[in-house]
């Protein structure tokens, strides 16, 4: 609901913006379960009501809803000024890249708890978390941020083919690709250049990051700063799609891989992080595992998105939502396992463009042993298309089970349920 007023003595917690998912949302449902009046700050507010939790959070966790230029530091400080009074500003946040900066700097304004501003950019920014990685001895791919056509070209000549062309500020693989002949990179950099904003109308750094092709797999290392110390809640193992394009169809929660090489990926992630200044809060660092050891992806200052965080309390019993709004909020945060067992997710797509008329088998999906969530994202009469980036999903599955196999195959089992069917014709696109 929306609100001009809010009941005093109750500490207010703002979110600024947030990922256009179920996970974007839990944060407001956590502050409200910890008793805060929550408000949204947005620039367009209902574009989060496209997702199948938002009734439920707007109607029954979000207090307040203030439109303002989410994409100004100023707007952002100015709409919030009126909840200082009486000192009821107690944090605000974000879990969307797009605007942890402006959140950043906003917290250091108001005087509230917050990442680095300095260490949000870099953060943000991936050609400047590769220089600051780099510049500390840890290792990411060769990158070249590439300014013209001949440019991106002789930087993928450089580096050999195939090669990754990416823009240095989007979030969920949007036009991350994978470029094996110098056709594909010119292409690739004309898509990225050509747009001078982002999918969320923020300023673009000019031309595209080419970038060194990390043969391995991938993985992520969860962890948070807790006065003063990080963490490390464990490492997530990701399941891509098929190239050109890198979206994650699937997370695993914790790890199947082997101790000393989730030690290895953790050391990286802890260096990382350091490089890039990170000193509040989650974290999210992106590892690639090649045969020459542990690579950074990324390092994102927020927490996990997808069904990171759900796997997360499955698997271990930790309310990471929960805990990071106390830390935005200068409470002290709790991060004790209360269960040791294991969660999968697994995401579905589309094999074909086309209309989905409909998506069928959630019902068997849902009796699968060990599934504890199914979410159709898409509904009939959408537009669907194979996925090229974490938007173009259609849903997900959740699963638990005793041990990391157990969730996965049971998660598997319940994907295998799912299917859409495109353009009414009864065809199946088949799942992912």
């Amino acid at each position: 609901m929306t609100s001009s007023s809010h009941p005093a003595g109750r500490g207010v917690l703002a979110v600024v913006e947030s990922q256009l998912s179920n996970f974007g949302l839990t944060p407001l449902r956590a502050a409200h379960e910890l008793g805060f009046h929550t408000v949204l700050v947005s620039n367009d507010p209902d574009r989060y009501r496209v997702v199948s939790l938002a009734e439920e959070v707007f109607t029954r966790h979000v207090d307040e809803i203030v439109r303002t230029d989410t994409n100004s530091v100023d707007a952002v400080v100015t709409a919030l000024e009126p909840f200082r009074t009486d000192d009821r500003l107690r944090g605000v946040l974000t879990v969307t890249d797009y605007n942890i900066p402006i959140v950043a700097e906003a917290a250091a304004r108001l005087g509230l708890p917050g990442l680095d501003p300095k260490a949000a950019v870099t953060c943000r920014d991936k050609l400047l978390m590769r220089e600051a990685c780099a510049a500390a001895g840890v290792a990411v791919p060769g990158f070249h941020q590439a300014v013209s056509e001949e440019d991106a070209w002789a930087a993928a000549e450089r580096f050999g083919y195939p090669c990754v062309v990416k823009p240095m500020t989007e979030s969920a693989s949007i036009g991350v690709t994978l470029c094996r002949t110098p056709g594909e990179v010119l292409a690739a950099y004309r898509e990225i250049s050509s747009k001078p904003t982002d999918f969320r109308g923020q300023p673009r750094r000019p031309g595209a990051l080419v970038e060194e092709y990390l043969l391995g797999f991938e993985v992520s290392v969860e962890s948070v700063l807790v006065e003063g110390e990080r963490v490390f809640l464990g490492v997530t193992d990701k399941a891509l799609g098929p190239h050109p394009h890198f979206v994650e169809m699937g997370d695993t929660f914790p790890s199947m891989l082997s101790a000393p090489v989730r030690e290895e990926c953790i050391d990286l992630a802890r260096r990382a992080l350091e490089a890039v200044g990170h000193d509040f809060g989650a974290a999210h660092v992106e590892v690639k595992m090649t045969a020459d050891g542990p690579f950074v992806v990324e390092v994102n200052g927020r927490m996990p998105g997808a069904e990171i965080t759900q796997l997360i309390r499955e698997a271990t019993g930790i309310y990471l939502q929960r805990e990071v709004v106390r830390l935005h909020a200068a409470q002290p945060a709790d991060l004790t396992a209360t269960r040791s067992r294991a969660a999968a997710s697994r995401y579905l797509a589309a094999a074909r463009s086309g209309v989905l008329a409909s998506i069928d088998g959630a019902d068997l999906a849902r009796r699968v042993p060990g599934v504890v969530d199914v979410d159709l994202e898409a509904g009939p009469g959408e537009t669907v298309r194979p996925a090229e980036s974490n938007l173009d999903l259609l849903g997900y599955v959740v699963a638990v089970g005793d041990t990391t196999g157990d969730a996965v195959r049971r998660a598997e089992a319940a994907l295998g349920q799912l299917t859409p069917v495109i353009d009414g014709s009864g065809a199946p696109s088949g799942g992912a």
